[in-house]
């Protein structure tokens, strides 16, 4: 019987939730928006961690200019964000992570919008 989940996919819901505490309260960068970490894909030789994320922005930012420091503030603090996951996660050697904007909630409200006019026209129609 074949298990469920690997390891690579344990290791990436630990850094996942790890990161999300780690983010929260020690990057005190002002730049950074309320991030979301929505995935992390880990490499199956444990070697580097996609981090995929998305920002509300804080204030009267828009969101790509808030996404778009956050991203920089958080590809500048990965080293100190690596070395703070590898005191509490046991494994020989902590992955290297890279951010990444997670384009799958902007493309499904646009999805949902295309639905919804579709819907409308249809209506309409009949």
């Amino acid at each position: 019987m074949a298990r469920d989940f690997k390891r690579t996919d344990r290791v990436g819901d630990q850094i996942q939730r790890d990161l999300a505490t780690l983010i929260q309260r020690e990057i005190k960068d002002p730049r950074i928006g309320m991030v979301t970490i929505n995935h992390v894909k880990v490499a199956k030789d444990l070697g580097y961690a996609d981090v995929y994320i998305t920002v509300l922005p804080l204030g009267e930012q828009d969101e790509a200019e808030a996404t778009k420091q956050s991203l920089e503030v958080l590809k500048q603090a990965a080293g100190f964000l690596r070395a703070e996951l590898a005191k509490g996660i046991s494994l020989r050697v902590m992955p290297a992570l890279r951010f990444h904007y997670d384009e799958s909630i902007h493309r499904g409200r646009h999805l949902t919008s295309l639905i919804e006019k579709a819907r409308r026209l249809e209506d309409n129609e009949g």
